[in-house]
């Protein structure tokens, strides 16, 4: 049997491809027979990972691709390096932690989140991401088609879930309900990365429900990881810089900025909130 009829047969496509290049290097380098076929392996085995990558990718439905490298740090000084790089480690989704990213708009909070995204489907992982309001159009379409539990099960299986704007749009207390019984399916089983312009005692606004609030935000952080972005918007500095919105004046936020400034009032979520005396639900 030929050899190009045994690659064919045992789906070495890659190896195929790429055959005759790789015997050439061989003559040229006096590849012994372990060397070779060393080699000729790892050409496969990479052309089926990078396969891999692009179909996660395609999966992820991730608005675009950007990673940590390419995050500005020395714009967003506020941003712990660190702890950044050691989330990029993907220690949180091996633990099905969390990881809640606050700022203002414009800051960054979309980028790392993708970022860190990018990293789980390098390593191999499913990744989902959704903006707060495609979730709830396809949640609450589920629920009027009567299939809502498939919806939510989908929903479970990504290992990391996206979920980008929580906060730009306020919920019914209906919608808040599906968002916490997603929340309590994946509770501990899968990780989620949120981003919101709010900070935690602002939530119960953004979901109608006090209660409900202090439900969800006690599951999502109790195994979980976050980031506060104090600086000023990406998408303005090179604006800025031309002087098209005139000159920035350092000074002190004045006190009407702390709504929109997540981090400055979320140290201690839980004490924030009418936390009930029984929520009705258990870890």
């Amino acid at each position: 049997m030929e050899l190009t009829t045994l690659l064919a047969r045992m789906k070495l496509d890659y190896l195929e491809a790429g055959l005759d290049s790789l015997c050439e290097q061989a003559a040229a380098r006096d590849m012994d027979y372990k060397t070779f076929l060393s080699t000729a392996l790892a050409t496969e085995w990479q052309g089926r990972h990078q396969r891999g990558i692009q179909a996660r990718l395609r999966q992820a439905r991730l608005p675009w691709i950007k990673t940590v490298d390419q995050f500005d740090f020395d714009f967003q000084p506020s941003i712990d390096r660190r702890q950044v790089r050691e989330l990029a480690g993907l220690g949180f989704v091996e633990r099905a932690g969390n990881v809640v990213i606050l700022g203002p708009p414009g800051v960054g909070k979309t980028h790392l989140a993708v970022a860190l995204g990018v990293k789980a489907v390098e390593a191999g992982y499913s990744v989902l991401f959704l903006t707060l309001e495609s979730l709830m159009s396809r949640l609450t379409r589920a629920r009027a088609e009567n299939r809502l539990e498939r919806a939510l099960q989908q929903l479970t299986y990504p290992k990391l879930l996206i979920l980008d704007e929580i906060g730009y749009l306020p919920l019914t207390r209906e919608d808040a309900s599906l968002f916490f019984r997603l929340l309590v399916r994946r509770y501990e089983r899968a990780s989620l990365i949120v981003t919101s312009n709010k900070g935690f005692i602002d939530w119960g606004e953004i979901f109608g429900d006090h209660v409900l609030a202090t439900a969800i935000l006690d599951r999502l952080l109790h195994h979980a990881s976050t980031l506060n972005i104090k600086g000023d918007s990406f998408r303005l500095k090179e604006k800025r810089r031309a002087g098209l919105l005139g000159r920035a004046t350092p000074s002190a936020p004045p006190a009407s900025q702390e709504l929109h400034d997540p981090s400055a009032r979320q140290l201690d979520p839980l004490s924030q909130l009418d936390r009930p005396a029984d929520t009705g639900h258990s870890h």
